[in-house]
């Protein structure tokens, strides 16, 4: 008789493919942990003036609001105001309110006759991306910029990131994200997920038409995502929070990208600091903006080229 010890177990021939599995999901999950630790001192040393700056200005605007016996009501309103929208963005903004309310009205209107124009039996996919869009606008930037001037009409929304002027002088950072984003693709557009998961509107390879018409929409809600969680989120928060109101930010910006491939969604916890810090060093959205544009439209012409489906003609 004698004990075979848990090493010993796994290494029978028997259970070599469990051996494998449990060996390669332990790699997947770590994986992203090592290229964090590398990129966290570059990222301090980069931003760390502009933290230091956050803090500093967040502690005046503070001890200012308590010396006058004021309570700051910033952090209240606007982690309400952000949990309420992306709850009616997860619930309400997606498939399951489309097919169950807009989907059937508008094959109902197409089916009578008086909607033709709308081709809804070529392009229902593309009207379910259009409401997905249409949420992301709505529920990103309208409500939460009107709603920031309905309880505080002093502050000015263009403070929010959205002014234009220097933006020419951030490319330099442009570009720099750019470079350290662009190889990180290529890693992650050899996982098999990837391939399958981009784009999102799976009729993009039919023609020209689906694909441009689907990147618009898609630009359309990366642009307010944008305004959300890098313009209205840290405009609001940065007098109270200082650079506390990024990493804050980083944490819902990571949850969103839930669903995604797995190295993606680690990304978007790095990508959430270091946009969020470039925002507040610019005070503009613009430089995330095209960062995120740029990204997006290579993962998809990635995933499309990847396998043999990139359209070939204009018009489905």
């Amino acid at each position: 008789m004698f004990l075979l010890s848990p090493v010993s177990f796994l290494s029978r021939p028997e259970a070599s493919p469990l051996h494998d599995l449990l060996n390669h999901a332990l790699f997947k999950a770590a994986l992203p942990v090592p290229a964090m630790l590398l990129m966290a001192p570059i990222i301090y040393w980069f931003f760390r003036d502009t933290w230091f700056q956050l803090d500093r200005e967040a502690q005046e605007e503070r001890g200012a609001l308590l010396a006058q016996g004021h309570l700051d009501l910033r952090p209240a309103v606007a982690f309400v105001i952000a949990a309420v929208i992306l709850t009616i963005q997860e619930y309400h903004g997606g498939h399951r309110t489309f097919d169950a309310h807009i989907r059937p009205w508008l094959a109902e209107k197409y089916s009578r006759g008086g909607w033709k124009w709308l081709q809804f039996d070529h392009f229902a996919d593309l009207y379910h991306y259009g409401w997905w869009s249409f949420m992301r606008v709505t529920g990103y930037a309208i409500v939460p910029l009107s709603l920031w001037k309905i309880f505080f009409p002093r502050d000015r929304l263009l403070d929010f990131g959205l002014r234009l002027r220097g933006f020419s002088r951030h490319l330099p950072m442009y570009g720099l994200c750019l470079a350290v984003v662009i190889p990180a693709m290529w890693v992650v557009a050899r996982q098999p997920d990837f391939g399958t998961y981009y784009p999102f509107y799976k009729q993009s390879s039919r023609s020209w038409f689906d694909l441009i018409s689907w990147e618009i929409l898609y630009f359309a809600q990366f642009f307010t995502l944008e305004i959300f969680f890098r313009g209205w989120w840290l405009g609001a928060m940065r007098r109270s929070l200082g650079s506390g109101a990024i990493f804050a930010m980083a944490v819902p910006y990571c949850m969103i990208h839930y669903g995604k491939p797995y190295l993606e969604a680690n990304g978007a916890i790095i990508a959430g600091i270091v946009l969020g810090s470039l925002s507040m060093r610019t005070r503009s959205i613009y430089a995330g903006f095209l960062v995120h544009i740029t990204v997006a439209l290579l993962m998809d012409l990635l995933a499309l080229s990847n396998r043999n489906a990139l359209p070939r003609q204009f018009f489905p």
